[in-house]
């Protein structure tokens, strides 16, 4: 398409983006915040859900409101909360082609982890097609959408904003 001639970067969210949101992988994501909320604080699992819903939209995510407001390990929170079951999810052959036939560099950028990011492009076939993750950690756990984790990535990827297509959900 001559409209995409110029674009030389192509950025993916993760999550309900590179795979459908029909899958249900992040609703297991979602479970086990609560469940982590509620072991960590000691609630209930419906009071944990309630913090973990005001924390996303106070913070734009519930891991940077666990860090604001009870100085929990980060790292800790999304090793659990990314240990999930993707068996279920296909190699999904159309994206394959779709991803490789767009030329410039690619990236993921997600406000979830590079472990989990790995996973999840390795069981639906697409990892081979991205030139790299910028995750939750590389934005020093300040989540999109905040304008600092797009300079970091714009900036360790030497990336002209110009010349860049976003996709997101």
């Amino acid at each position: 398409m001559k409209i995409f001639e110029s674009i030389r970067y192509w950025i993916f969210d993760l999550d309900n983006t590179l795979y459908s949101g029909k899958t249900k992988v992040f609703e297991q994501v979602d479970k086990k915040m609560s469940k982590y909320i509620s072991n960590k604080l000691g609630v209930e699992t419906e009071e944990a859900k309630k913090i973990q819903k005001n924390y996303f939209h106070k913070y734009n995510t519930t891991l940077n409101g666990m860090i604001k407001n009870h100085k929990i390990d980060p790292n800790e929170f999304l090793e659990f909360v990314h240990d999930i079951n993707i068996d279920f999810l296909e190699k999904d052959l159309k994206l394959a082609e779709e991803l490789k036939k767009l030329d410039g560099k690619k990236f993921i950028f997600t406000n979830g982890s590079r472990k989990h990011a790995i996973n999840v492009t390795q069981r639906i076939g697409i990892d081979q097609y991205f030139d790299g993750i910028f995750d939750i950690v590389d934005c020093e756990f300040i989540p999109k959408p905040l304008i600092e984790p797009y300079n970091k990535l714009v900036e360790k990827h030497k990336i002209d904003p110009n010349l860049c297509v976003f996709v997101e959900d």
